[in-house]
């Protein structure tokens, strides 16, 4: 029996898995790496290290299930979702990686809205209001700001692009990477020559948009020697990874919904129809599985909020252990629902979704002299939870409804933050089983199905397996139901 792999390229680190056909796990491996924080709006990576990491987990894979290289199919890649890398013609970056966090190109989004005719005409063209933090604006602010890397690109392509290249040889782009740009014709799944003319996007510098089950090659012997795979593996253009994640927890079906807790977090819910929010920063991409879109409100810290309270406040002596995440779940478990009527507001380096802001900031608001350590650690698991419960609602506007949500990421392992969730929204939240890496495992489905090795998207769902179920405390969701609208006041507060 074949074997597959997948890789989730995030912000902070690499996870890999190791799969079966039948999509058992036969090992996972994790694999840490930084990011370059600068001023208050540069965020950048060495697409170097993304590739070490990669390498590296591979070799683990193996090492830990005991099975030879020459077992692996095929090979899948998720990469972090609007990461901008510029490569030339032989694949070579022509500079570090732009992270998704980056919002240098405020100047260059402004002018892509005048161009446009103004945010209401680009929102119904494009299907959002573009910020400094998206690539299309990136790709511009190259174009003013260093127009020798501009010059020498090749391919603007994203983390996926970057590794399906490296592994390959092959200049790639997904369609999900496309749809990103916001310059993809989600019917036709190609590029939108009206909108890249409007935008002054580079069409002959983006690449053909490929979907993410089609095989690019396979590896070469230089990336297979590094990998300690076979030259024979298949590898597919894979996708970033949001919709990896919906695909790993099995969220194929309209109204089906999943929230991520990681660095970042997100609510992504599969759909029939793109039902887009631009005001809300909520945008709805064609993908992986074929008549339905994925609907998609991203929020810019998540698990960076309880990494930033607990080295900055909390535990400020204490190593960045899981122990001490679990000392800090426990006393945050030593408040009542409510945090003592404290806010913390989870906009520490701009947000996206449902307050689209890349100035906005946050921390605690409504301390008095009866607040505890307990309430300002309890009101940050709170505050995340009220910024997705905020995009949930956002989303029922435009008549997206769903009846539970799949809960992933490192941050699902808290049972009190998915207690939260499940208070906040009024929906019960399922936790999967291998909540970390179910991203890692929806690209190495992906894989398995461009290789012929998994029958089809749809029947991922039946591959999932469910760890606990959470239900709404009736009492905490109407506590959390009065104080919602005061949290999304203050967002318009906090802005510049």
């Amino acid at each position: 029996m074949g074997l597959l792999v997948g890789h989730d390229l995030g912000t902070h680190a690499n996870k890999a898995v190791l799969l079966d056909e039948s999509g058992r796990i036969l090992a996972k491996s994790v694999e840490p790496y930084g990011i370059q924080l600068s001023g208050h709006d540069r965020a950048e990576q060495d697409p170097e290290v993304w590739w070490q990491a990669v390498c590296l987990c591979t070799r683990r894979l193996l090492e830990q299930s005991g099975r030879a290289g020459h077992e692996v199919d095929a090979v899948g890649f998720a990469g972090q979702m609007l990461a901008l890398v510029p490569m030339d013609a032989e694949g070579r970056p022509t500079r570090p990686a732009i992270s998704w966090l980056d919002s240098r190109a405020e100047v260059q989004a402004a002018r892509v809205i005048r161009m446009f005719g103004g945010r209401t005409i680009v929102s119904m063209l494009a299907g959002a209001i573009p910020s400094g933090k998206d690539l299309v604006c990136k790709i511009a602010w190259l174009r003013d700001e260093e127009p020798e890397v501009f010059a020498r690109t090749a391919l603007f392509g994203d983390a996926t692009s970057y590794l399906v290249t490296r592994a390959t040889g092959s200049l790639s782009i997904d369609v999900t990477c496309a749809a990103g740009t916001g310059m993809l014709d989600p019917k036709s799944r190609s590029w939108s020559s009206l909108l890249a003319w409007l935008s002054r996007f580079p069409l002959a510098k983006a690449g053909t948009p490929r979907e993410c089950t089609e095989p690019v090659g396979t590896l070469t012997a230089e990336a297979a020697q590094a990998l300690g795979l076979s030259t024979r593996a298949v590898v597919v253009a894979g996708l970033a990874d949001i919709p990896a994640a919906a695909l790993g927890s099995g969220c194929v079906a309209p109204n089906d919904a999943h929230i991520y807790l990681g660095t970042s977090g997100w609510l992504g819910i599969t759909t029939a129809a793109p039902a887009a929010s631009p005001e809300h920063g909520i945008a709805a991409l064609p993908w992986t599985v074929p008549g339905t879109s994925l609907t998609i409100a991203e929020m810019e810290n998540a698990g960076s909020c309880l990494d930033w309270a607990m080295r900055q406040v909390l535990f400020r002596e204490a190593p960045q252990t899981a122990e001490t995440y679990r000392a800090f779940e426990a006393l945050a478990s030593t408040s009542e629902p409510g945090a003592n009527d404290l806010f913390f507001l989870p906009w520490l380096y701009g947000e996206r979704s449902p307050f689209p802001n890349e100035r906005l900031r946050g921390g605690w608001l409504g301390a008095s002299l009866t607040t505890r350590s307990a309430d300002l650690a309890r009101s940050v698991f709170e505050g995340v939870s009220y910024n997705l419960a905020w995009s949930l609602q956002a989303m029922a506007e435009r008549g997206v409804r769903p009846t539970s949500l799949a809960a992933l990421g490192g941050g699902a392992l808290s049972d009190l933050w998915l207690q939260s969730m499940a208070d906040a929204s009024g929906l019960p939240v399922l936790r999967l089983a291998e909540p970390r890496t179910a991203g890692a495992v929806g690209a190495a489905l992906c894989a398995g199905v461009g290789a012929g090795k998994v029958a089809s998207l749809g029947a991922i769902k039946e591959l999932v397996q469910w760890e606990r179920r959470f239900e709404p405390d009736a009492t905490a969701h109407a506590l959390h139901r009065e104080r919602l609208p005061r949290f999304a006041r203050l967002a318009g507060w906090m802005g510049p």
